[in-house]
């Protein structure tokens, strides 16, 4: 398929082709996670269920970040 292919293309179409796109790459995406990962997830979940970690408001996590560049600039 080439350029000139997909600007002819009917959107309806376009929207398939993405479809099927997006799901390969989210079945490749699994095998591409690094096992470490996958452990460092367990062992935060363990934690959580625990009581030994807490969960952060994603807008205050975001905040934090924002604080610490700044702080770094």
């Amino acid at each position: 398929m080439t350029r000139a292919d997909l600007l002819t293309m009917p959107i309806s179409e376009k929207i398939q082709l993405m479809e099927s796109l997006w799901e390969s790459l989210s079945n490749d995406t699994v095998s591409a996670i690094p096992s470490w990962h996958s452990d460092v997830l367990t062992e935060r979940r363990a934690l959580l269920d625990q009581g030994k970690e807490s969960i952060t408001d994603w807008s205050d996590a975001k905040q934090r970040i924002r604080d610490q560049i700044a702080e770094q600039q």
